[in-house]
């Protein structure tokens, strides 16, 4: 059986679109995930090969509504480096 709840969604944002230059794509995925899992996740559903895998976890920021100060939750982010001749369609 194969996992793909390591990943949640891929991230469209200017930063990442700028990347796909340089073959990286940017992913939202599970905080517990490791580095080997979201590379297996990535090739099963993608159908293509990963050359490497660097992960952040992004930290929450402090917003506030009226009197009450809260937090959203931290995430992490997973850049995925594909080899040459690769690439994932966004369509």
């Amino acid at each position: 059986m194969k996992d793909y709840s390591v990943i949640k969604n891929l991230l469209r944002t200017e930063k990442g679109v700028r990347q796909l230059v340089e073959n990286k794509y940017f992913f939202s995925v599970r905080k517990d995930a490791n580095k080997v899992q979201i590379k297996k996740a990535v090739e099963d559903l993608y159908k293509v090969k990963v050359d490497s895998v660097n992960t952040q976890v992004v930290p929450g920021k402090t917003k506030r509504v009226r009197y009450q100060i809260g937090k959203t939750p931290e995430w992490k982010r997973a850049v995925v480096t594909l080899k040459d001749g690769h690439k994932i369609d966004l369509v």
